[in-house]
């Protein structure tokens, strides 16, 4: 079971109409994560929505104003575990090897559950890691 998962977390620029959620979220860093996500060929591509949870790219929802930022210490580790349980429905969390395209704050109580784990855009800015996100789909 040693498959690939990439995780994006959620944006704030958000389209204002339901729609599937690789097209709601409108920002260029979002856009490029996905890109970079789908030429690592995963097994899935997930985004890590703060209100929704464990989202595939092709669920319907609804537009929304909330991240993780607003919540509370306990409320995202609630959060984390929601994540965990959803992940575990797709994926062995000890074999699988999970690539993290998001901001620390949706990783922090992910992480001390996973073992194979790649954060490519680790401690860079959002501008860098634009520029990264860039050269990584260019090679």
């Amino acid at each position: 079971m040693g498959n690939r998962i990439v995780l994006i977390s959620c944006a704030s620029q958000k389209l204002k109409k339901q729609t599937k959620a690789r097209e709601l979220y409108v920002s260029i860093l979002f856009k490029l994560n996905l890109k970079y996500a789908e030429k690592l060929t995963p097994d899935h591509i997930f985004i890590l929505s703060a209100k929704y949870g464990l989202v595939t790219l092709d669920q319907e929802i609804e537009p929304y104003d909330q991240t993780l930022n607003m919540m509370s210490s306990s409320e995202v580790k609630k959060w984390a575990n929601q994540i965990l349980d959803q992940l575990r429905e797709y994926c062995s969390t000890e074999e699988t090897e999970f690539v993290f395209l998001a901001g620390e704050r949706y990783r922090k109580h992910l992480l001390p559950h996973l073992k194979n784990i790649q954060i490519p855009l680790q401690g860079l800015g959002i501008g860098k890691q634009i520029h990264k996100l860039k050269k990584l789909i260019d090679e």
